[in-house]
């Protein structure tokens, strides 16, 4: 669990859009510092998953930074997805929307074996 998963959480709660946050704001919802960095840097909000742990999860979350104001220490997260689940959801069925996609598209005809190999001479 990383110490920014309050952010993801109360992302997903969120039923706007846009949401308006302070840096200040972030650090009082994650219960931590944000780094230095994030204060003198732009590119520190990027929403390039390889950037920081804190971009994973606002992206996990369905959401990418934007309108971020270094100056006045403020950002604004817009949704841009339902929030991804990394794990299946509790009722068996995956979270990616895919799944599924391609179901009835191939038909298998009577008395076709499918653990047959298809060169009988494969095994010698």
């Amino acid at each position: 669990m990383s110490k920014y998963d309050r952010l993801g959480s109360f992302l997903k709660t969120q039923n706007r859009e846009h949401v308006p946050m302070s840096f200040a704001e972030v650090e009082r919802i994650t219960q931590t510092k944000l780094p230095p960095s994030a204060h003198r840097h732009r590119p520190w909000w990027s929403n390039n998953p390889t950037n920081s742990v804190l971009t994973r999860v606002w992206l996990e979350a369905g959401f990418e930074s934007e309108q971020v104001d270094m100056a006045g220490q403020k950002l604004v997260f817009r949704r841009v997805a339902k929030s991804v689940s990394p794990a299946p959801s509790n009722k068996g069925s995956p979270g990616h929307p895919l799944f599924g996609a391609l179901k009835g598209t191939i038909r298998i005809t009577s008395g076709v074996d499918l653990t047959e190999p298809a060169d009988p001479a494969w095994g010698e």
